[in-house]
């Protein structure tokens, strides 16, 4: 088939590439800063960064969700969560701050080992103390040091405090912050504790427009999967308030997939005619422009597109079914555009250039699961390996753990026949990046990473990028060519 915009640098070659397989020329540019690049996606999500956290019990949760919406993108809850968990989570998350972060609080009397236990979720690495709503005291690593876990955070508290006002700028909050010694300003309203930002947060604040909704609140989506009763769960994800609703399977051309598309469709249809609100419904995964075409008619804005890349998942190593991905976000991307819909690129991406590619190929927004899982905002706990290295646990969602947290009302014989069969993951340690432990931290970088990209190839838009981008194909040398060396020859 004709590939619309995206040109090869040479003739294209007729066997199929990942993200490692190509490179991209630059062209000639008027663009002088990076800053006149505009991201916002072309999936009609409403993100104003192309980026979406995949729906992954390791990953995506309600910290995820409001701190990736604060920059620009959007957070997917997993398909295994209880429906009145997830209402919970998209009520929390639209209560937060669009500009101020979540801050943890605790109360006088609570236990110092309680306090730290609740850091490693945020990165600002403080707990502020409160009593009746009103910032007295915060407490750190530092003051906890040494301090026996049962004592109570008012006898070790820092009562060293710097309040700001809710109307300051940003920037005003920077240089407040940077006239002290104080890592963190505590935001204040009436008196009362709103949010907390750092000097990170304050600059950020002034790069990044939050992904909302038309009611001003950050935005968040939900997964449904294709068995039990999914047109039941759709609706009451709707009607908690959900922004994006994902109709998810691994093999996503087939018949119950198509079903299940065109239920959850009705009952969006339905709730859109009493609201006036339309939910954008996003569904897959496939890698293949007929897949996108079935889903498009069976009602998808948006189509997955991956089977195999990512890095919990066996996929293509058990059964050889698969397709890279480079090539597969291409083909279907084309298909989408011809329908007038998007696709997002799921997986494999390791690196800012991948993301960069993915766009430049067609993709929506790019979907990132683990990538994101050794970091402090992902769901799961923080643990500490034998060197003193921080790492968080992630899974595959088609594997032996995941399954057994989805049949967990199943009889045990069936839960463990269903077990016997796994293409995925089940434990991997996903360390994190000391120089970026924050999702932010790696936002930042696959931003700049972004920027960069689209002005080597003369576009302020990504819909320009996609347009104006040369690619070509490299050798497995040309790639390492291009590694940076941490240390000399």
């Amino acid at each position: 088939m004709t590939i619309e915009h995206v040109r090869f640098l040479n003739t294209a070659p007729e066997y199929d590439l990942t993200y490692s397989d190509v490179f991209m020329v630059p062209g000639r540019s008027a663009v002088t800063s990076r800053l006149d690049v505009d991201l916002r996606s072309t999936d009609g999500v409403g993100t104003t960064l192309p980026l979406v956290v995949a729906n992954m019990t390791a990953v995506s949760g309600r910290r995820m969700a409001e701190t990736v919406a604060r920059r620009g993108g959007v957070a997917i809850i997993p398909q295994d969560i209880p429906t009145e968990v997830v209402a919970d989570v998209v009520a929390r998350v639209k209560a937060s701050h669009t500009v101020f972060d979540t801050p943890v609080r605790v109360t006088p009397h609570t236990t110092v080992g309680e306090a730290m236990s609740l850091l490693p979720k945020r990165a600002h690495g403080l707990v502020v103390v409160v009593d009746d709503g009103k910032p007295i005291g915060t407490i750190s690593e530092a003051e906890a040091a040494g301090v026996d876990r049962f004592a109570q955070v008012h006898e070790v508290m820092n009562h060293d405090l710097l309040l700001v006002s809710s109307t300051d700028s940003p920037r005003a909050v920077f240089d407040a912050l940077s006239t002290s010694h104080l890592a963190v300003a505590l935001i204040i309203e009436d008196d009362h504790l709103l949010g907390v930002m750092t000097r990170k947060h304050a600059l950020r604040a002034t790069l990044y427009k939050p992904a909302v909704d038309p009611d001003g609140k950050l935005i968040i989506g939900a997964a449904v999967g294709i068995n039990g009763d999914v047109a039941g769960r759709a609706e009451r994800l709707l009607a908690a308030g959900v922004d994006v609703l994902v109709v998810d399977t691994a093999h996503g051309h087939q018949e119950k997939m198509l079903q299940a598309l065109t239920s959850v469709r009705e009952v969006r249809d339905r709730l859109t005619a009493l609201t006036g609100r339309s939910i954008p419904l996003a569904a897959g995964n496939v890698v293949a422009a007929e897949g996108v075409r079935d889903l498009v008619e069976a009602g998808a804005d948006v189509v997955k597109v991956g089977v195999g890349p990512g890095a919990m998942c066996t996929t293509r190593m058990m059964t050889g079914v698969g397709r890279p991905q480079f090539s597969a976000v291409l083909e279907c991307a084309a298909a989408a555009r011809e329908l007038g819909r998007s696709v997002w690129a799921d997986g494999g991406v390791r690196y800012p250039r991948d993301v960069a590619l993915a766009l430049a190929a067609g993709a929506g927004s790019v979907m990132i699961g683990s990538w994101f899982a050794g970091t402090y905002e992902s769901t799961g706990n923080l643990m500490t390996d034998a060197q003193g290295r921080l790492y968080k646990e992630s899974f595959g969602m088609a594997s032996a753990r995941a399954v057994k947290m989805r049949t967990k009302n199943a009889g045990a014989f069936d839960r463990a026949r269903a077990g016997l069969f796994e293409e995925g993951i089940s434990t991997s340690r996903m360390y994190l990046d000391p120089e970026r432990p924050s999702v932010e931290d790696l936002i930042d970088s696959i931003v700049a990473g972004i920027r960069s990209s689209c002005t080597y190839a003369g576009a302020t838009t990504l819909e320009g990028f996609h347009r104006l981008a040369v690619v070509g194909v490299q050798s497995n040398t040309g790639y390492d060519e291009g590694r940076p060396l941490s240390t000399s020859w």
